[in-house]
């Protein structure tokens, strides 16, 4: 008979391994979490996947420690593994149920207070949204890099990192938009500090256009132009991105001029770019292109 003392640890266990088994049936890879939303660690047998983990699998490696390791990658669908002895304890630790997005083909933009999901419901396609504590969960469905502190209070979760679970939420699970995948862009840094006015080489290095007609530079140029005009969120990726697809079709032939720069910096600061971000991102991309 289970003494009135033992019926919470009776009782928590038991709740987060019949969630844990629902989620694992409908192939979200699950795990146990501990108070404060921290994941069993790697124990010193399996630092640094020592016993075989790999950083995209989806059940742990086949290591012999006496609880889950590796974090996310712990996560796993398998009821055997879930229901394990290796298992055990750590259900009856467990403050709460966590899965793995990537795992389970998702994305999370996790919302952390109130002005960023006015940033949301303003910038992204609706979805199905879960209430957190602080704020909300919007799942989209497909999956990308996880990235920290994309914008203020928004923080994206998929690949390689684990999410709690607080529900099924509400809503139809959109595909994941590019305006979320453009996020995570990371611009990178110039090799040296760039002028703030618009100086820099235009022509290319290898001599002869290899377009048939100016028609066809033409056109890129005002696609590049409509693409950065109808950006609604992540404008400097955005610019960036375009800038990039710009100098990769006609940077090296010489075509470009001057007046076609110009249209392009004119749509980034349309947008709010200042001159010199533009500058900076025309250089980036020309680095990044060896131009």
């Amino acid at each position: 008979m289970t003494h009135p003392t033992d019926i919470g640890r009776v009782l928590a266990p038991t709740s987060h391994l019949r969630t844990a088994l629902h989620l694992a049936a409908a192939g979200v890879p699950v795990l146990p979490l501990r108070a404060g939303k921290v994941p069993f660690g790697n124990c010193p047998a399996c630092a640094k996947n020592a016993c075989g983990g790999r950083p995209n699998m989806k059940t742990p490696g086949p290591c012999t420690c006496p609880a889950p390791c590796h974090g996310w990658a712990a996560a796993a669908t398998d009821p055997g593994v879930i229901n394990s002895p290796k298992w055990a304890r750590a259900w009856w630790e467990a403050a709460e149920v966590a899965y793995h997005p990537g795992g389970a083909g998702l994305t999370v933009v996790d919302l952390d207070n109130a002005e960023a999901i006015a940033w949301a419901r303003k910038t992204l396609p609706a979805t199905r949204t879960v209430t957190t504590p602080r704020g909300e969960h919007w799942i989209y469905r497909g999956t990308m890099a996880s990235s920290n502190a994309v914008r203020p209070g928004v923080d994206i979760k998929s690949l390689m990192q684990y999410a709690r679970w607080l529900g099924p939420g509400v809503g139809v699970t959109d595909a994941l938009p590019d305006a979320v995948r453009a996020l995570a862009v990371r611009e990178p840094l110039p090799v040296r500090r760039a002028p703030q006015t618009l100086s820099v080489p235009l022509r290319g290095q290898e001599g002869g256009c290899r377009h048939r007609t100016p028609t066809y530079l033409d056109r890129g140029i005002t696609m590049a132009v409509q693409q950065i005009t109808a950006a609604r969120s992540a404008v400097h990726a955005t610019v960036y991105r375009t800038f990039l697809a710009v100098l990769s079709t006609h940077g090296r032939c010489g075509c470009l001029t001057d007046a076609h720069v110009t249209r392009l910096f004119t749509a980034a600061q349309a947008k709010g770019e200042s001159p010199r971000h533009c500058t900076d991102a025309w250089t980036n991309a020309r680095t990044t292109l060896g131009l």
